[in-house]
């Protein structure tokens, strides 16, 4: 078993807290990510994970074996656990399998090194040099690094943030898919949505030292806790609500509720991602709005609409459409696909709170990534 437990995890640098109360499990044989923008911890955590950094407060275990609690402090070299950092850090002056097999007893060792290699996609290339080797080949020897000595756990640092858009995404499949072939349990901390949504079988977002939300990426891009959640994970129209039965009356008519949605009452916010609004000229939606702007971002045009509705204010709506949309200024009617989401899946409205953690206002707003 390789899983990892944290209770109520405290740690910061000098006199300031980072980490305040963080909790957070990770199955054996799952890829986790931890999501959250830039200074939130997400480093610091793993540097605590690995031992590389010490905590105040809070318990560490790994496999159920404890790492870090008040009387126990495991050193770094002893964990059992492999680190992949942003920039890899292999050895200029040694080859590929050379910088596999560091470290490794020499009984096996290259055997070792040539399973690796297969594993990650490098059979032949063992003999080359670094600087011989593209950005994307050279993470894989880094991946393969940290994998060799069968480590329980494996921490990934913002490994792809250096490679280009294109490679990124390749070599992200590519190490998703040797974890899973490994059957490792495997960390990855990144600012990245679309890279935590394609990697992870768990996301756990991180606000202020916090877990606030943990589960699928799936999960948490329709079933937000918060409206700050619905905004790390992408652009949404938040619509206040009065919710009847399995429909929730809004300023864009009355929306169906997700399947399995309990309301206990009340007057939520609901969401409604940019993806799912459709837009007609004809009244082949339900709700008159005006074209406030359009760009065309290569996949789709993002378009910035205002309802005609005189007491709607707030940020504009955000739709996402396939076809190049009528000139700005130009009136359309808007239809929305699918389900409406409730924020805080509970129904009741205490979970309505907006993205500075305060209660919503009746308005409709756009949250913006």
């Amino acid at each position: 078993m390789s899983g990892l437990t944290i209770t109520d995890l405290r740690a910061g640098h000098g006199g300031a807290a980072v980490l305040d109360g963080l909790d957070l499990t990770v199955e054996d044989g799952t890829l986790a990510c931890i999501l959250g923008p830039s200074g939130c911890g997400k480093s610091t955590l793993l540097r605590v994970i690995a031992g590389f950094h010490r905590s105040s407060a809070g318990t560490v275990a790994v496999g159920g074996r404890v790492l870090n609690d008040e009387r126990t402090l495991v050193a770094a070299e002893r964990r059992r656990i492999g680190y992949v950092p942003q920039d890899g850090a292999l050895f200029p002056h040694l080859s590929a399998a050379a910088n596999i097999g560091f470290g490794l007893p020499r009984s096996g060792r290259r055997e070792r090194v040539e399973e690796l290699l297969d594993l990650v996609g490098l059979s032949g290339l063992g003999d080359r040099h670094p600087h011989q080797l593209s950005g994307g080949q050279q993470q894989r020897v880094a991946l393969a690094r940290a994998l060799a000595p069968r480590p329980e756990l494996l921490l990934l640092d913002e490994p792809f943030a250096a490679l280009d858009a294109a490679l990124r995404t390749e070599v992200r499949a590519q190490v998703a898919d040797t974890l899973r072939a490994a059957g490792a349990t495997a960390i990855l901390v990144t600012h990245d949505v679309d890279e935590a949504l394609s990697f992870a079988d768990l996301i756990a977002v991180l606000r202020a030292g916090r877990i606030v939300q943990a589960d699928s990426g799936h999960a948490l891009y329709h079933r937000p806790a918060d409206a700050e959640i619905a905004r790390t994970l992408g652009e949404a129209n938040l619509l206040p609500a009065v919710v009847r039965g399995e429909v929730a009356e809004t300023a864009l008519g009355a929306l169906a509720l997700e399947d399995g949605y309990e309301s206990r009452g009340g007057s939520p916010t609901v969401m409604v991602r940019p993806g799912q609004l459709r837009l007609g000229a004809d009244g082949a939606g339900t709700t008159e709005a005006r074209i406030l702007d359009s760009r065309f971002r290569g996949t789709d045009w993002r378009v910035e609409l205002t309802l005609e509705d005189s007491h709607i204010v707030g940020p504009p709506l955000i739709a996402y459409v396939a076809e190049a949309p009528p000139a700005t200024g130009q009136r359309v009617h808007i239809g929305v696909n699918g389900y409406a989401y409730p924020i805080g899946t509970s129904g009741d409205p205490k979970n309505a709170v907006s993205s500075d953690g305060q209660p919503t206002k009746v308005t409709t707003s756009a949250v913006a990534s």
